[in-house]
């Protein structure tokens, strides 16, 4: 991941300093699915494999990818394709494909110390340094699998998605941790990928929690510290679900 030093002039209480900060570096990217051109993603320069593979899955393309080829800027991955591509505009004004995301099926689950874990994992030694990335890790038995930083929330889930795809783990034992806010577009990336609990250190929406709802998935928000917020599916967290005290 690229990161390059700018100057600044930096204004406080005390007054104003000049500064040299550490900043990511961005840029756009080229996807081709089984030989045309699918779209263009602003990420950072790495794990472009991962996030070509990674993209198709959580887009809801194909289950599996067949091969990843990288050229430079461009990402080639051959896949057997389940659906026609229509792309609209996401919340985050990149682009996402149209339809309604995979129902989710697995029976893991974990406890409330297991998802207190997986939320301390996703800080990175990149966001430390610069401040300008999103971080999702992938947790499976446990233990932690990988962890993927971007500028863009959506890459970093596409990143670690794809890693699990291309090294043959079952997602549908995974717990998935991200930093990012889950919109709907985001929660489907995450049902599409068959992960069946995903918990944020951000916020949802409601059409968020409405996917999640209907997905099958169990979505975890505010996770900060000591505390969460179950919104969907909590008895996939039985050690919390049982206290619950009905309103």
């Amino acid at each position: 991941m690229e990161i390059v030093c700018r100057a600044g002039i930096q204004v406080t209480g005390d007054g104003a300093r000049e500064v040299h900060d550490d900043i990511i570096v961005e840029d756009c990217i080229r996807l081709f699915l089984n030989g045309e051109y699918l779209t263009t993603l602003v990420a950072c320069l790495d794990r472009l494999a991962d996030l070509g593979a990674g993209f198709v899955i959580c887009e809801g393309l194909a289950d599996e990818v067949d091969s990843v080829e990288v050229s430079g800027k461009d990402i080639y991955v051959t896949a057997p394709v389940k659906r026609d591509v229509h792309l609209e505009v996401e919340s985050s004004g990149g682009y996402r494909v149209l339809g309604e995301p995979k129902a989710v099926s697995s029976s893991i689950t974990v406890t409330a110390d297991g998802i207190r874990a997986v939320t301390a994992a996703i800080e990175s030694d990149t966001w430390r340094r610069t401040g300008g990335v999103h971080c999702s890790v992938l947790f499976c038995d446990g233990k932690l699998i990988t962890r993927a930083c971007d500028v863009g929330r959506h890459n970093t889930v596409d990143k670690v998605v794809g890693y699990a795809a291309l090294h043959g783990i079952d997602r549908s034992t995974c717990v998935l941790g991200c930093t990012g806010r889950q919109p709907a577009g985001m929660v489907a990336k995450a049902a599409n990928a068959g992960i069946p609990i995903v918990a944020s250190r951000a916020a949802s929406t409601d059409r968020g929690i409405l996917t999640a709802q209907q997905a099958g998935l169990t979505l975890i928000c505010f996770s900060r510290g000591e505390r969460f917020t179950i919104y969907t599916h909590p008895e996939r967290v039985p050690d919390v679900y049982s206290q619950v005290k009905k309103a």
